[in-house]
């Protein structure tokens, strides 16, 4: 069975050359991809879109029509672009009953703790209000040195911030070749890769003509990415209508295998390589609630040590100073010092703002038990 019709969380990375013709957005195609979107979340699949596209949409509108583009000119063409891009989706979604939200991330989103967290709470939150996000890459601010330089990395950086279970490419090839398949006509298509080797790595090519800044190359390296986050991945042929649909009923692809241990990595990141700045306290019924699997809630604190801040890992101990778990903090070592002990419809009214309702997430969170598994 496809990796597809099992996930219950799926990224779906859009390219310019798919959406885009003639610097205008192919709208009955994006009409054909919300009314698949639609579908998979009518049987509970959240969808998450990465869209290019807002640079080739601006061009002809600022006559930069030029294959290669000074980063200031295309900081611009993103600027103007991005409305355009983000309207045409509000279009398509909305014409199935959908709401789209826009973020723009930078490669630097997803490598800094705090933003990363920032990032996966916005995400889940739209999640749990119904909406479509829509992403891209933040190319009106970020510089060479902090871009991720094309959307299939940060599809991928995406898959593994959510914990997707499949990430879908779609491109204008229907999968991965032993060669180039437009230069050698013995070139094999391989449906499945079970592992990234090198000899597959090698097996991509230099990034084609055009306004495309892709490439066979990028797509193995976000393959690379998302497998070894537990997610499985897909290089598939978007261009037709209606192409969530035609993968989902076997249409020819390369489905990339997600590593075994992917699912585990972060945990074992998180519980034995990232040295704790901070403790928190936590009374029995925390303790019991924490076994089960649940999250830490400020009421369950008892006391709090450290200096940290939000994102920096925290060991949880119960009140014999025996460590039970590992994790994330959501808050600064001040803030959790105030709501320690609260409820948590209490924190806005004694910080004046309303943050997370846990103290540590259960995502972000390895019981001690975890950690050397």
């Amino acid at each position: 069975m496809s990796p597809l019709n099992t996930a219950r969380r799926i990224v779906v990375k859009i390219g310019s050359a798919l959406l885009v013709e003639q610097a205008e957005p192919r709208r009955a195609w994006l009409e054909s991809v919300a009314a698949d979107i639609a579908a998979f979340r009518a049987r509970g699949t959240e969808v998450v879109v990465v869209s290019s596209g807002a640079v080739a949409l601006a061009r002809g509108t600022l006559g930069l029509t030029r294959k290669t583009l000074r980063l200031e000119e295309k900081q611009a063409a993103a600027a103007v672009g991005q409305i355009r891009l983000a309207g045409a989706w509000e279009q398509a979604l909305a014409g199935q009953g959908l709401r789209a939200a826009q973020l723009l991330l930078t490669l630097e989103d997803s490598e800094d703790r705090r933003r990363y967290l920032n990032a996966r709470a916005t995400l889940a939150t739209l999640a749990e209000l119904g909406c479509v996000p829509v992403i891209n890459e933040n190319d009106t601010v970020a510089t060479a040195e902090i871009r991720f330089g094309d959307n299939d990395r940060l599809a991928a950086r995406v898959a593994e911030m959510i914990s997707a279970d499949a990430l879908i490419l779609f491109s204008d090839i229907d999968g991965l070749y032993t060669a180039d398949p437009r230069k050698d006509p013995a070139a094999q298509h391989l449906p499945v890769v079970e592992r990234l080797t090198d000899e597959i790595m090698a097996m991509g090519g230099e990034p084609p003509p055009g306004y495309s800044s892709g490439g066979m190359r990028t797509k193995l390296i976000a393959a690379r990415i998302a497998t070894g986050a537990g997610c499985a991945m897909a290089i598939a042929m978007g261009h037709a209508p209606h192409p969530l649909k035609r993968l989902s009923e076997g249409e020819r692809c390369t489905w990339f295998l997600a590593s075994p241990e992917g699912r585990t990595a972060r945990k074992r990141w998180i519980g034995g390589s990232l040295q704790p700045l901070g403790v928190l306290v936590v009374d029995a019924g925390a303790a019991r609630a924490l076994q089960r699997g649940g999250s830490l809630l400020p009421a369950g604190v008892r006391a709090v040590s450290g200096d940290f801040s939000r994102g920096d890992p925290l060991s949880v101990q119960d009140e014999a100073g025996r460590e039970l778990a590992r994790g994330l903090s959501a808050y600064d070592a001040a803030d959790a010092v105030r709501i320690a002990g609260h409820r948590s419809a209490e924190i806005e009214a004694i910080l004046g703002w309303r943050g997370r309702d846990e103290l540590i997430h259960r995502d972000d969170m390895v019981l001690a038990e975890q950690e050397t598994r």
